[in-house]
């Protein structure tokens, strides 16, 4: 006999049960796994929310200590970043942040003054957009 005449052992392929198990070793791997992933990038948004919330909340101090007053709920937020020419516009204005971030779900931070929660806030409305909430979808503002 010849060694052609005889498959050689090493050059056969992987069979489709061999495949499937991998498949499907894989496939439960991923269900658990995923899950657990989604609620990190949750956790990371909500931290990253009141990081933001926490610097604004510095800036606005900082502003307040240059011109003995919030910016108005009219010059809102943007008085950190351009002089307000609105309303009472600062004498000892400078740029407090260089410009303003947007929460971790790309809207806008909200600013009230006065706040309702404290002298003034700063929140996000969470992941849904709207007021309230529970979980992700909580409100994150710097009264927390």
């Amino acid at each position: 006999m010849t060694s052609q005449a005889r498959p050689d052992r090493r050059s056969r392929g992987f069979t489709l049960i061999e495949l499937m198990v991998v498949l499907v070793i894989i496939g439960v791997l991923g269900a658990l796994i995923v899950p657990n992933l989604i609620d990190r990038a949750d956790d990371a948004r909500v931290t990253a929310a009141r990081t933001d919330v926490n610097n604004l909340m510095q800036a606005l101090k900082l502003y307040r200590l240059d011109n003995q007053r919030y910016p108005s709920a009219e010059q809102g937020l943007d008085a950190l970043v351009r002089k307000p020419t609105a309303g009472v516009v600062p004498a000892n204005w400078k740029p407090y942040i260089d410009k303003l971030p947007a929460d971790p779900w790309g809207r806008t931070y909200q600013y009230l003054n006065p706040g309702v929660k404290g002298e003034i806030d700063v929140f996000s409305f969470g992941a849904d957009g709207q007021p309230g909430g529970e979980g992700k979808n909580a409100d994150l503002g710097s009264w927390q």
